[in-house]
């Protein structure tokens, strides 16, 4: 590791030990040096040092066991994701076609990798959302929410819940009573049918179906 110097310390402290993980020295789950020797081996002093490791802490790249130590954390976490949507929070399209970059690809793996077990939780969830008489928000994004999990990519895990909460906030732009449930729940069967047969483009082409046609609902309402 190279030594620090001159200004914004802490971010020369972050950038070190984030290389850390980039030269292979270490890997995610593994244990960070003590404080101690990370200050011996970049030269700065405690305080400093303690700000880095926060910040790192807080974005969810490291995390402390008392008595144990500081260590990696073993797959992306969703902190980051969460607050650079934040700051997009209120421009309705940028962030739905943030929604169709993500979920239109993670639909196409989920076709391929799709569980019996995760095709039977959605299968419920379209049944739960047909019984349901008043808000059903929270299975809407479910639905979605089973899909991304299933594509099993540790990567993109880490994405799903900061887009899953923006998405709460967005529809909370649509009255419950402007709302098209039916048409909803049969997006969705078409969603659940493309990946019951496994079909990564017949699911990419019906997602896509379903998010433009929330885009259309959000941004140019009835």
């Amino acid at each position: 590791m190279k030594s620090v110097k001159r200004v914004s310390l802490a971010n020369q402290v972050i950038d070190q030990i984030i290389d850390l993980l980039i030269s292979g020295q270490l890997k995610a789950g593994d244990k960070l040096p003590t404080e101690m020797e990370l200050m011996d081996m970049l030269y700065v002093s405690r305080p400093v040092l303690r700000e880095a490791l926060c910040s790192l802490e807080m974005l969810g790249v490291i995390y402390r066991k008392t008595r144990e130590g500081t260590f990696f954390s073993n797959k992306v976490g969703s902190e980051p994701y969460r607050i650079m949507l934040a700051l997009s929070i209120g421009d309705i399209n940028k962030f739905i076609e943030t929604r169709l970059t993500q979920e239109l690809g993670l639909v196409g793996l989920a076709a391929e990798k799709i569980s019996e077990s995760e095709l039977d939780k959605l299968k419920e969830n379209i049944e739960l959302m047909e019984e349901t008489d008043g808000d059903y928000l929270h299975l809407d994004r479910e639905f979605h929410r089973i899909i991304a999990f299933s594509a099993s990519n540790s990567i993109t895990e880490g994405m799903i819940d900061a887009i899953l909460d923006m998405y709460d906030k967005t529809m909370e732009n649509i009255p419950l009573q402007d709302r098209n449930k039916n048409k909803t729940i049969q997006q969705h069967k078409e969603i659940y049918y493309a990946l019951e047969k496994r079909d990564p483009v017949e699911a990419y082409s019906s997602m896509y179906q379903h998010l433009d046609h929330v885009r259309n609902r959000l941004i140019h309402p009835q």
